[in-house]
């Protein structure tokens, strides 16, 4: 990373909205849904999948979280009417865990209700280390009433493994990613290639417990990893996918479709656009760079 784009992923919030705005169009469909689903579309006709995503989290309003709520119905119904190959992901932080589990919880279970009566299906996302153990609780709890619901790993927490193994013995649904969020080191693991080899490793049990995994990477060596592990489980092409984020390396994400492997991207949309697109760059710090000059004047 040079020196002027570490300097500019420090900061970040000085950029102006509608500079970032002009590159959040890279990792956001749009702040509609019918912006989205003309997304889904056009990634399902260059051999993609998709999963849906309304943008918001950490909600701290009951009315709110009823709202986003009413809007992922919203979202699934758009699915089932369109005939787009795409299921939808959820944070229960936008439906108010962090209000209360139990309120949390129902506006769940409305969503996955919603998707079982239109034969799709949900995806409940892992959010920072204070929210795992309430996620992991509504995630079984629905997975056992409804069955069309999954989870999410994150390969740089310390106890993903361990959480492996409390899986449902039966039709357990994964999406395993490295994580991004900042956590401490006493619960999450730090080195790069520590990261990489726990990813590796929670990808294999993951196999050999006969999960349905969602290997979500833009690493090129995790998937050339992951490949190898399919080839050596015999695993046929329905039983695991591929997931990789809107807006990034998208050669890879052809390599692989054209290689024969299933795959979905994580399509957000939504008005809540600027923190996640702060994020991406973040994450990104050469197009972060990019966005800083083009404010400044300089490219």
């Amino acid at each position: 990373m040079s020196v002027f784009n570490r300097l500019v992923v420090g900061t970040l919030p000085l950029v102006p909205k509608p500079i970032v705005r002009r590159f959040a169009r890279r990792y956001v469909a749009g702040d509609s849904l019918d912006k989205a689903v003309s997304k889904v579309h056009e990634l399902n006709a260059q051999g993609a999948m998709a999963t849906l995503d309304v943008l918001g989290e950490e909600v701290r309003e009951a009315a709110r979280s009823r709202e986003f709520t009413e809007e992922c119905v919203r979202v699934l119904e758009a699915i089932d009417r369109e005939g787009i190959d795409s299921n939808l992901s959820i944070k229960l932080t936008m439906f108010g865990l962090e209000i209360e589990e139990s309120l949390a919880h129902e506006n769940a279970e409305r969503i996955v209700a919603r998707a079982a009566e239109l034969g799709n299906f949900v995806r409940i996302d892992m959010e920072d280390r204070t929210t795992t153990d309430a996620t992991l609780r509504i995630y079984r709890d629905l997975h056992q009433r409804y069955g069309n619901v999954g989870c999410v790993f994150q390969a740089y927490m310390r106890r993903t493994l361990a959480d492996i193994d409390d899986l449902p013995a039966e039709g357990a649904n994964v999406r395993l990613c490295k994580g991004i969020y900042i956590e401490p080191r006493d619960a999450a693991w730090k080195g790069y290639e520590t990261v990489r080899r726990n990813f590796v490793a929670a990808l294999e049990k993951l196999f050999r417990k006969g999960a349905y995994v969602g290997i979500a990477t833009h690493d090129e060596y995790l998937a050339c990893a992951a490949v190898e592990l399919i080839d050596r489980y015999g695993l046929g092409r329905e039983e695991y996918e591929f997931q990789m984020l809107l807006g990034v390396d998208e050669e890879l994400r052809k390599v692989l479709i054209d290689g024969g492997h299933r795959m979905r991207v994580y399509t957000p949309y939504g008005r809540e656009w600027y923190a996640y697109s702060i994020r991406r760059l973040r994450e990104n710090p050469e197009i972060a760079g990019h966005a800083a000059k083009a404010a400044l004047g300089l490219s």
